[in-house]
């Protein structure tokens, strides 16, 4: 498989199911068909994943329509055009050649007044039958105005946007399993907030930049990052917005790349556990705060996608009446209420370590195991990573293999007249891992009911189409194509360079352990000459000692 053409791939992929046949029997199919799709995040890896599976599978559709900033120097035909070369796409291609006359790029944007849209945009949009709201910053360490922006006002305006929408069968909003993870129990269900959604962002609005990030950290409280504390309260958004529209959350835990679905392995980001994964294999991550017998609660992208449309159908055949059609407008107040606990929308924990648990030492040992075998052109270093469960020893390892031969390299490209930049490196490196050690060293536990219903519910054609079981992944066979995933699709390495490559990687190993005895050797005799030099030094000043 090369990074230019998987058609040798695809066709293997090729589901047995005609889509004659799954527009006759699947019943998720049958109730996309017709609808308009309003996609929000719709470049992002959610996104992406979502978007072509829905093309593929739900072949009479209308339309998607694909929210995206808007770029200078670019029209939304190129970006259009530009989004479809990924790889990602090509059993897309090869299924259906005409998929691009059911997509329209819409520019538009999540900024500090909210949804962004042209109001030629917003008039035509209200069509909408189904959103898929997976708009969101990810990033750990983004300013609170900027998270909140996003992630809470983003939400509110899209759930405002939809009461417009006269044909609305379901508001599918993508959240995080770990947004109340200050919590070691986290159930299918609504948690109270400190500061509900609507009280945040009037805070936001009237506070400076100096004085918000002044009190950010009273603001989250318990909360690891803003990231994590805004997606919980967004939540709140959809509690409080949602009143009468047919809307459920999807909660997945740490995405990571496709386990079969439209090609095994895909990824096209650094997040989270494949972040590790990749620095690891290019031999400049050498340890990890982690507790190796801890749950790393991850799951796989397509199993995501899967149970996000499944969970759209599921909301949108039990479609209730919206008051905001039916209230006069001075009951309209009454939506912001919090609805009785039979209305609150479903919240679905889509999770593996509930059916299916992998520690992280067996996550990452999976790694090591299929990672060594195919080294990438971009290795730098020869694969090593201390599992460290205790913080004093992280330390001391990334002394050792980080820091320590950081320091020797940038003194040879300062001598050599080169401009030192490996210790900047592992100031990013050590950043990320300062991010992660909170979910490395923490263990959660998760309810999810809802998410076995739904898998209950789907028909025999359905489970097959749109299949989301985490209880059958065989987690070894997984990281197979996971690692080869990252080999193709984050180093964009093809596997013609792979038998250079291994010869590359053998004299790294040697590199590697011959360096590891020398500094062994170097730290040895600095024990044993502080021992022999100054602790008799020392001991001659005790009085006891010299009688």
């Amino acid at each position: 498989m090369t990074l230019v053409s998987h058609h040798d791939e695809v066709k293997k992929m090729v589901v047995d199911t005609k889509i004659e046949d799954v527009e006759r029997i699947s019943e998720i199919t049958e109730f996309f068909t017709g609808c308009n799709i309003f996609v929000t995040g719709g470049s992002g890896f959610v996104g992406k994943v979502l978007v072509e599976k829905l093309l593929r599978t739900c072949p009479k559709l209308k339309k998607i329509y694909l929210l995206m900033r808007p770029k200078k120097g670019k029209t939304p035909q190129d970006r259009l055009k530009e989004h479809f070369e990924d790889p990602l796409y090509d059993r897309l291609k090869f299924e259906q050649p005409d998929y691009a006359t059911r997509v329209m790029m819409i520019e538009g944007s999540f900024e500090a007044k909210g949804l962004v849209l042209t109001p030629e945009d917003r008039e035509m949009m209200k069509n909408t039958h189904v959103v898929f709201h997976a708009a969101a910053t990810v990033r750990f360490d983004d300013k609170l105005r900027f998270a909140a922006n996003i992630n809470i006002r983003g939400t509110r305006d899209i759930l405002l946007y939809a009461r417009e929408m006269p044909n609305l069968k379901a508001v599918v909003h993508i959240g995080t399993a770990f947004s109340m993870c200050v919590n070691k129990f986290i159930d299918e269900v609504f948690y109270k907030t400190l500061l509900g959604a609507d009280d945040l962002l009037t805070i936001i609005d009237i506070l400076d930049d100096p004085t918000l990030e002044h009190i950010t950290p009273t603001l989250i409280g318990k909360w690891p990052n803003t990231y994590a504390f805004t997606k919980t309260v967004a939540e709140d958004a959809v509690l409080c917005h949602s009143k009468g529209l047919p809307v459920c959350i999807v909660r997945p835990s740490i995405m990571i790349s496709t386990a079969h679905e439209p090609i095994p392995g895909w990824i096209n980001n650094l997040y989270g556990a494949t972040g590790v994964a990749v620095a690891s294999s290019l031999g400049i991550l050498h340890t990890i705060n982690a507790k190796g017998d801890y749950i790393a609660d991850m799951i796989p992208a397509d199993y995501v996608i899967n149970n996000i449309i499944a969970a759209a159908w599921d909301v949108g055949t039990q479609r209730r009446t919206d008051p905001l059609r039916t209230l006069p407008s001075s009951q309209k107040n009454e939506l912001t209420e919090e609805p009785e606990e039979d209305e609150k929308p479903k919240i679905y924990n889509v999770v593996s370590s509930v059916d299916n648990p992998i520690s992280w030492s067996r996550y990452l040992s999976y790694g090591e195991l299929h990672g060594v075998a195919i080294p990438s052109v971009k290795t730098l270093w020869y694969y090593m990573l201390c599992v460290d469960r205790y913080y004093w020893l992280h330390l001391i390892h990334l002394f050792l293999y980080h820091l320590l031969p950081a320091a020797i390299i940038d003194a040879g490209l300062f001598i050599t007249g080169r401009k030192p930049q490996v210790l900047n490196i592992y100031k990013k490196i050590h950043k990320f891992l300062h991010v992660i050690t909170y979910f490395s060293t923490n263990q959660w536990t998760f309810g999810n009911k809802n998410v076995r219903r739904l898998w209950n519910k789907l028909n025999p054609i359905d489970k097959k189409i749109y299949y989301f079981n985490v209880g059958d992944l065989n987690w070894k066979d997984y990281s197979y194509h996971y690692m080869r995933g990252i080999r193709v699709f984050i180093f964009k390495d093809t596997w013609d360079t792979l038998p250079a490559q291994k010869k590359r990687y053998f004299k790294l190993k040697i590199a590697h352990y011959t360096f590891l005895t020398v500094e062994s050797i170097l730290l040895l005799w600095l024990a044993y000459f502080l021992l022999t030099t100054f602790v008799p030094l020392l001991l001659s000043f005790c009085p006891y000692y010299n009688k």
